[in-house]
């Protein structure tokens, strides 16, 4: 009888844990479909329907003091880009300064508003750049850098993406600080006074003074200091520490040497985005695209840079980029982004003003539309995930895809005659940023009805 018992109760446990283990197997599945979803929408918007699908929306404040901001506009990893950009904007009031520290991952940096000095270590020397709007530079991962306001009343804005390929956590950035005290926290602190002491060669009570000083936060004011550099070459006593000369010393003191052009050693130029010709202009707006052959440190970055400027109602054509995700922040103006999904339907038809967001997936076909009745053209800057060249592949207008095809195949394709493919698609003569206002004569209406049933062809 014991023995019998015995075995049911065997029985019962393992048919519970058989149980137990199903539920779990099936708990799982759920989660993993969950997350795979989540994952799927994300790639597709998040599930937020067309208004902003490939706008970001997402922000946290990294930093924010009496003497500026940092935000980070980012989105959510999927499985199709584990490691995505992230587009970074910096604000900082006059006679401020982004405290120093190096970050993991690179910094394609662009001035949207104000001058700011940029230095950063380059090759063991200290790399000191002016820049002002308009200008893109560089500061690669892990290099240590400072920010300086260096007006005396107008504040700087600048813009800058964010590489999370080379970053800890794959998904977000990290920042060590070196300068710094109470708040931030120099990464100096994690090490104990005796090392510190003897690595400095002062006394327990100066290192106290020094470390413990600065409780402003990530970006401060310069209290009334030059934001001019002093010359390293002085005859001060050594224990007379001043912020300035923590700053030497921990960027290391740079020889003040000149290279033959008259720059400091080391010195990296920067790019101004307005001096340079456009890549390509005409009567309804510009564009301007640099990558690694224009600006070659862009190359160790994977990043390329691009501004377009449309004037009212005028349109970027509908095209794709076959080398690069791309993201994008509205400087200006106003208009209206679409993007189409592979299956032809439509992904996002959304109205965006300045300061907006968003990005396009690479091989999403998609067009930018510039607010019509308006003075203000609509101008957008933003960054591409290849340094080279992009070859974007424009599918209407005279430099078009379906130009180039036009014949008898791809009027098969579209079921219609090559006489009637050959007038839709030379209709446009503009290329790459084309009017949107149509100039048609009453003996056209045939025309037109071709073009609509071209079009019904296209996105049946």
């Amino acid at each position: 009888m014991e023995v019998v018992v015995g075995g049911r109760m065997a029985a019962s446990i393992l048919t519970l844990l058989l149980l137990s283990s199903w539920c779990l197997m099936v708990a799982s599945g759920f989660r993993q479909r969950g997350i795979e979803r989540e994952e799927e929408e994300e790639a597709h918007g998040g599930g937020r329907g067309l208004r902003g699908r490939f706008l970001l929306a997402r922000s946290r404040t990294v930093a924010r003091t009496d003497a500026g901001e940092i935000r980070v506009v980012s989105r959510y990893r999927s499985k199709s880009e584990p490691c995505p950009m992230h587009i970074g904007f910096i604000q900082m009031e006059p006679n401020s300064l982004v405290v120093p520290q190096y970050v993991d991952a690179n910094l394609v940096v662009f001035v949207h508003r104000g001058e700011v000095k940029v230095c950063w270590i380059h090759k063991d020397e200290l790399v000191e750049r002016k820049l002002r709007r308009g200008d893109v530079s560089v500061i690669p991962a892990g290099s240590t850098f400072y920010i300086v306001n260096t007006h005396s009343s107008d504040r700087s804005q600048m813009i800058c993406s964010i590489d999370t390929t080379q970053s800890m956590g794959h998904s977000l950035h990290q920042s060590f600080f070196i300068g710094g005290g109470m708040n931030p926290t120099s990464v100096l602190a994690g090490f104990d006074t005796n090392t510190l002491t003897a690595a400095f060669n002062v006394t327990a009570e100066e290192l106290e003074r020094m470390m413990q000083s600065q409780r402003g936060g990530a970006i401060v004011y310069m209290s009334g200091e030059s934001t001019e550099r002093p010359d390293l070459n002085d005859n001060n006593d050594d224990s007379a520490w001043t912020k300035q000369k923590l700053v030497d010393y921990l960027l290391g003191k740079v020889d003040k040497k000149k290279a033959g052009n008259g720059e400091p050693v080391g010195a990296l130029h920067a790019y101004n985005l307005y001096d340079n010709e456009p890549s390509y202009r005409n009567s309804f707006g510009w564009t301007t695209a640099i990558d690694e052959d224009d600006f070659s440190p862009l190359r160790s970055t994977g990043v390329g840079v691009y501004v377009v400027n449309l004037t009212a109602g005028s349109m970027l054509a509908p095209h794709m980029n076959p080398m690069a995700t791309e993201y994008g922040v509205v400087l200006r103006g106003s208009g209206t982004i679409q993007v189409v999904f592979p299956n032809g339907s439509n992904a996002m038809n959304a109205e965006v003003s300045e300061g907006d967001v968003f990005w396009i997936p690479q091989y999403f076909p998609f067009c930018q539309i510039a607010s019509s009745g308006v003075i203000t053209p609509m101008e957008f800057f933003g960054f591409t995930t290849s340094s080279r060249r992009n070859h974007p592949q424009f599918l209407i207008g005279a430099s078009s895809v379906l130009r180039s095809m036009r014949g008898r195949e791809l009027a098969a394709a579209f079921r219609i005659s090559e006489e009637r493919l050959e007038r839709v698609v030379k209709a446009q003569r503009e290329s790459v940023i084309l009017p949107i206002r149509h100039h048609q004569q009453p003996e056209e209406d045939e025309e037109e009805e071709e073009v609509l049933q071209l079009k019904r062809g296209v996105f049946a």
